[in-house]
């Protein structure tokens, strides 16, 4: 049976997925198809290339990535991602999608166009990076001689790429919000409409997956609060263990033809 997962994007909050995927290859259940967008893509690139999920999580921790941003001087961000290239260089020295070791379907918004994309061929650091362009915090990423920023602008969970092509999807999400009674200040206002957008379509989208892993309340958490990185990874990882079984009985149940509630 093939299994296709989609990664969320999210920040930081992304660091779910490697705990997800860590739970996963534990099991040995074999991902055959991977989609991500933002974080999701950047995870998503990693583990197609072989690299274990925890190892990732401490070349996040080693490497601090953020020490490698420098500021977007005479740009419309406050941020560049083009330093970080070198570093993704030394993880994914081949720099292309046909190398990976699973297919790996990325997405990203033409901004000049103002158009959703996915990218699965030719060169792939500057394509997760440019998926990750968050519109104001990173500088937009030119491919081609057209500017790209984000994936989650317009599509947060790409699960269209594998409807087609996988027996079984396995969602990923990192930004599942829990019910409030009050907000903290202006700065959770923004980061909850942010969250509440990019989740707006979720419900639809999860009539097509088979099984979904969202650990509660992770969405409340900042897209760079890198000092929970090793806690979320956990977390989900925890979390997948813990529906493993019901994982297992419903993948049995769509390979033999059976619904399995």
């Amino acid at each position: 049976m093939k299994i296709g997962i989609v990664l969320s994007g999210g920040g930081i909050r992304g660091i779910a997925h490697l705990g997800v995927l860590k739970a996963l290859q534990d099991q040995k259940i074999t991902i055959s198809m991977i989609t991500g967008t933002s974080a999701g893509a950047i995870v998503g690139a990693l583990f197609a290339n072989g690299i274990d999920p925890y190892s990732a999580l401490q070349i996040f921790q080693e490497t601090r990535i953020l020490r490698f941003l420098r500021p977007a001087f005479l740009s419309p961000a406050l941020l560049s991602l083009e330093s970080t290239i070198p570093l993704f260089k030394r993880y994914l020295p081949h720099d292309s999608f046909e190398n990976l070791k699973i297919p790996l379907i990325i997405t990203s918004t033409n901004f000049n166009k103002g158009k959703l994309v996915y990218f699965q061929k030719g060169d792939l650091i500057r394509k997760v990076l440019a998926s990750s362009c968050i519109p104001g915090v990173f500088n937009p990423l030119m491919i081609d001689g057209e500017f790209y920023v984000d994936g989650g602008v317009l599509n947060n969970f790409p699960i269209e790429p594998l409807l087609n092509n996988c027996d079984f999807i396995i969602g990923s999400s990192c930004n599942h919000l829990p019910e409030i009674d009050k907000f903290r200040n202006i700065k959770h206002v923004f980061e909850r409409a942010a969250v509440l957008s990019i989740n707006s379509d979720m419900e639809e989208k999860l009539k097509c997956v088979d099984f979904l892993v969202e650990p509660y309340g992770l969405g409340q958490t900042s897209l760079f609060d890198t000092k929970r990185a090793e806690e979320i990874f956990w977390l989900a990882h925890e979390e997948t263990l813990k529906q493993i079984d019901h994982l297992k009985t419903k993948m049995e149940a769509k390979e033999k033809g059976i619904i399995a509630k």
